[in-house]
């Protein structure tokens, strides 16, 4: 039998509408099964939880079937309260099946330490801009200190104590410079 004959014959057109009927009961019963296996249209609001605690988070979450994972913790945001959720994905308000993770960004407890650096020697206006830079306050009343150097740093001072190189203070503290009066030898 040739290829042409085998072509036109009953046997090839049985075949290929066995395969066509085959395919079809395929697509319908993977799309059956993937609406189903992935709870097709159902929806759950996603909660606010900001300003919110892990604690209340994870109860608010178990109630509504939804997972949640903490990804990062943020700047220190003095608005919300320590240990609470700052951001959240998906966002409030949008959709999501169950079993979902809501990825959740804490505020951290204080803000992060800096570094006091060397400013020993430096001019007042050097060194308040260098603290400025690295996120420190200045106090407003400088602290004089008998010295040849006229507003020439001799020291830090927080909360009266004595500051070296190398300490930690919290991000936004306030740091009282030691100066120079220019009456010294």
């Amino acid at each position: 039998m040739s290829v042409f004959q085998f072509l036109k014959s009953k046997s090839f057109f049985i075949q290929v509408t066995i395969a066509i009927v085959g395919l079809l009961v395929f697509i319908f019963a993977l799309k059956y099964w993937l609406g189903y296996s992935t709870n097709h249209d159902q929806k759950i609001q996603v909660p606010n939880l900001h300003k919110m605690s892990l604690e209340k988070v994870e109860l608010k979450l178990k109630e509504l079937n939804l997972d949640f994972i903490v990804i990062d913790s943020a700047s220190y945001n003095p608005d919300y309260p320590k240990r609470s959720v700052i951001e959240q994905s998906p966002e409030t308000g949008d959709f999501v099946k169950e079993k979902r993770k809501i990825y959740l960004t804490l505020n951290p407890s204080k803000y992060r330490d800096v570094t006091i650096p060397n400013l020993n020697g430096r001019t007042k206006r050097q060194a308040t801009s260098h603290l400025r830079s690295i996120g420190f306050n200045i106090g407003t009343n400088p602290i004089s200190v008998r010295d040849i150097g006229k507003d020439v740093v001799r020291g830090l001072r927080y909360k009266g104590e004595i500051l070296n190189e190398g300490d930690k203070l919290p991000l936004n503290s306030i740091v009282d410079l030691v100066l120079g009066d220019g009456n010294g030898n």
